[in-house]
């Protein structure tokens, strides 16, 4: 018998209903229990820092602890697949940074799609990166840096805090813009690559402002730039890159993740809640502390702004030769 089709219809519009009433139930009752906020990196750098920044307000504002949980190693990678076969709903959320973007085309062998597998739910931050160099080197400006590049093919070591970070990847855009060679020396984090920075090992380090700005104020490292695309307002004095080798730029930024198929409604109360704590004039000054800036976003443009980075140092990652099986 043939299923009579008026009513086929009122069952169908009946069960989108009750989908969406399940919807809005479940973000009007979010957080039910502590939010996992997972961070791809050792504790008491960069990201850790803004992670922990943005759970206190968090937690304050929803009534449920977010707790930091840090899942080093891989270059994020293992955080992030463990975000990805977590139970979609809010309660375990990725904290996103530049290496989900870059990975893609920087590992053969990812066991998830990032693009596919996690939805994005906020910007937090965008900061630049800042050029530095050991006291000793004698290039005091960009020009001067590339003219002695130049002349010292390969004999110029960039260190980094590991293969397909922020500042390995600025970096290799600044050899391929520029046309020079520089020597990658890639390290386990930040910390030890300052150290053989300051140590006259390594000559030029593309680091995060966190890591390095109290070094530069106590003239232990000489900073020649900022990679962003306007001045850095915590190194106001410092040029931009992109003055002497036009179209450059390179950002360090942040934001937060959740697993594919979170409600729609969850992301967007998290969303909100995120953005509404960005403007808060306190959180904008501790954030322009490290250096950086709020990046507040709808969902919809962190992703829009997700792929345009994945593309952008897909490139990169190809122009170097860079892979990790």
């Amino acid at each position: 018998m043939e299923f009579p089709r008026r009513r086929f219809l009122r069952l169908t519009a009946g069960a989108a209903v009750s989908t969406a009433a399940l919807g809005v139930a479940k973000a009007q009752s979010y957080p039910a229990r502590p939010v996992r906020l997972v961070v791809g990196f050792p504790p008491g750098g960069a990201s850790d820092i803004v992670a922990r920044l943005m759970a206190q307000p968090l937690s304050e504002r929803l009534g449920k602890q977010f707790i930091v949980e840090n899942r080093p190693g891989a270059g994020t990678n293992i955080a992030t697949e463990a975000v990805v076969r977590a139970t979609a709903d809010g309660h375990t959320l990725l904290f996103v940074t530049p290496p989900n973007a870059i990975n893609a085309t920087l590992y053969d062998n990812l066991d998830f799609d990032f693009i596919r597998d996690i939805v994005p739910v906020a910007g937090v931050i965008s900061a630049p990166l800042v050029i530095v160099v050991n006291p000793s080197f004698p290039a005091r400006t960009i020009p001067d840096f590339i003219a002695y590049a130049k002349a010292n093919p390969g004999r110029v070591n960039m260190a980094s805090s590991g293969n397909g970070t922020s500042g390995h990847l600025a970096g290799e855009l600044f050899k391929m813009m520029a046309g020079i060679n520089m020597l990658h020396v890639p390290y386990r984090g930040g910390a030890p690559a300052l150290i053989d920075l300051l140590a006259g090992q390594v000559q030029v380090y593309f680091s995060v402002p966190p890591d390095s700005i109290e070094h530069i104020r106590a003239g232990k490292l000489r900073a020649l730039a900022v990679t962003g695309a306007t001045r850095s307002e915590t190194l106001p004095e410092l040029p931009m890159v992109g003055d002497f080798v036009p179209g450059y730029e390179a950002t360090a930024w942040q934001g937060v993740g959740a697993p594919t198929n979170t409600p729609a409604g969850i992301i967007e109360k998290l969303n909100n809640e995120i953005n509404a704590i960005l403007a808060d004039h306190e959180i904008k000054r501790r954030l322009g502390d490290l250096g950086g800036v709020p990046m507040p976003m709808t969902s919809a443009e962190f992703g829009k702004f997700i792929v345009a980075e994945t593309e952008k140092w897909g490139r990169v990652v190809t122009f170097a030769g860079a892979k990790v099986k």
